[in-house]
């Protein structure tokens, strides 16, 4: 069964943890003995710096597909790391990218040492209410063996900033390129390497849920690193000019990867259990791409078995419509407890959205600033479906956002004014919803999967 490693950080005992279970996700995507070792620190890094500055949080391991999306070739798999608090939040975001900076009278190595080593990284704070981390590595993403150091996109609530340069983790006292946009929040893009690297890293991943079967094309990330998830209160600075992902290398004479959308998700198990009944995939077949969460019924290792099963059914069925697809997943899941099934698909070149759902899954589209329910019909798929399945439609745009979530959120929920700039990677605007939706207090009441789908930002000027 596909595993998700859950670890409370409420004391240094957890460091250990975090960074076992990095080793456990490596050796289950396959990762050398060098990125192992990459993936460890990065997590060793991520959960001491819950302690050093927020008091404790949450650290999420999950072995998700890679950062691009190419139509009929299989693809390696990648560690994804996310770090989740709910502390104090980071008062100077670009400070905190910096070797060497420090608010506690460490080595100030934390969050540069997660730049240097992670395939792409990012991360959103916010005074008051915490910060979220994500951090992905997998086998080196050049051809030639030495990996390039990761595209960060900074997305914080903050005031406005001007065009200027930034010393850049990548090399002390480099300067490296910020763009700010102004706004209450945004996305900033700092290219940085470590030896060797001479371009930005694709600021994409690819998450399958639980299967691993899924993949994104994502953009660059939100920037943190230095010094890691929550520091000390204080209004942060914010950068907001969008820039389009720098792809994967075409001379490899691959297929050409997914363009103009990515998607991310983080999937947390109730009670800390091994799997989640949770799963969300995502998949192409030419110029549409389909984005699934399941929901299995209830939780534990059926639950997780129903929503594999879906996962697995969507890979043979991508071609067909959300409705039509929903109908192949029926019959898919027959012999499973059942999954309630929500299923968006964007056609790239008519930049039409599709929706259709069966159960209690989530689904909300953030169309020109407001927020539109996308309703799915009541049933169970696998168990029993509706006699017809309506589906509908909106038009895709640069400012859209779409977010599907299971019931793991409160009945309740609905997503916050600022649930992420265009420019926000997909997988740390999942977790901040996850994160902004519950509390120490109030954790997560079941299995909890948010996917994301945002369009891929515009190019700088």
């Amino acid at each position: 069964m596909p595993r998700v490693w859950d670890v409370p950080v409420r004391d240094s005992t957890r460091v250990r943890d975090a960074r076992v279970a990095a080793e456990d996700a490596a050796a289950t995507a396959g990762l050398d003995e060098r990125r192992t070792a990459a993936a460890a620190l990065v997590a060793t890094e991520l959960a001491t710096n819950l302690l050093k500055h927020a008091e404790g949080g949450q650290v999420l391991i999950d072995v998700v597909a890679p950062p691009v999306l190419r139509e009929g070739r299989e693809e390696s798999r990648v560690v994804q790391i996310a770090a989740i608090d709910h502390g104090p939040g980071i008062p100077d975001v670009p400070a905190a990218l910096r070797d060497g900076f420090s608010t506690t009278r460490s080595l100030g190595a934390g969050l540069g040492t997660c730049l240097r080593l992670a395939d792409d990284f990012g991360l959103h704070s916010a005074p008051g209410r915490g910060t979220v981390a994500v951090a992905r590595v997998g086998v080196t993403p050049r051809g030639d063996g030495t990996p390039a150091g990761p595209a960060v996109r900074v997305w914080a609530d903050g005031a406005s900033g001007s065009r200027g340069d930034l010393p850049g983790p990548g090399a002390p006292g480099g300067a490296v390129p910020e763009w700010s946009g102004g706004g209450a929040s945004g996305g900033g893009l700092w290219p940085s390497g470590i030896p060797g690297g001479d371009r930005p890293t694709v600021g994409a991943m690819a998450c399958g849920g639980l299967t691993g079967h899924a993949a994104v094309a994502d953009g660059v990330l939100e920037g943190e690193a230095g010094n890691g998830p929550g520091k000390g209160p204080g209004p942060q600075p914010v950068s907001g000019g969008p820039r389009r992902d720098v792809r994967s290398d075409p001379s490899d004479g691959g297929p050409a990867p997914v363009a103009g959308v990515r998607a991310g998700g983080v999937n947390i198990p109730y009670a800390g259990a091994e799997c989640s009944g949770d799963a969300w995939a995502w998949v192409r077949a030419g110029e549409r791409v389909t984005l699934m969460l399941a929901d299995g019924l209830g939780h534990g290792p059926e639950a997780a078995r129903a929503s594999s099963a879906a996962v697995g059914a969507l890979h043979r069925w991508s071609h067909l419509s959300p409705a039509d697809a929903l109908r192949r997943l029926h019959d898919a899941l027959k012999g499973t407890r059942g999954a309630a099934v929500a299923v968006a698909q964007l056609d790239l070149r008519a930049r039409r959205l599709r929706f259709a759902g069966i159960g209690n899954v989530g689904a909300r589209l953030r169309t020109d600033g407001t927020w539109r329910h996308l309703l799915s019909r009541p049933g169970i798929v696998g168990v029993h479906r509706p006699g017809t399945l309506r589906e509908e439609e909106a038009d895709w745009a640069d400012d859209r956002l779409l977010i599907l979530h299971t019931d793991g959120l409160p009945s309740r929920w609905t997503p916050p004014a600022d649930a992420g700039p265009p420019a926000a990677d997909p997988a740390v605007t999942a977790a901040v919803t996850i994160r902004d939706a519950s509390s120490p207090a109030r954790p997560v009441r079941d299995d909890t999967a948010v996917a994301v789908l945002t369009p891929t930002p515009p190019e700088l000027p």
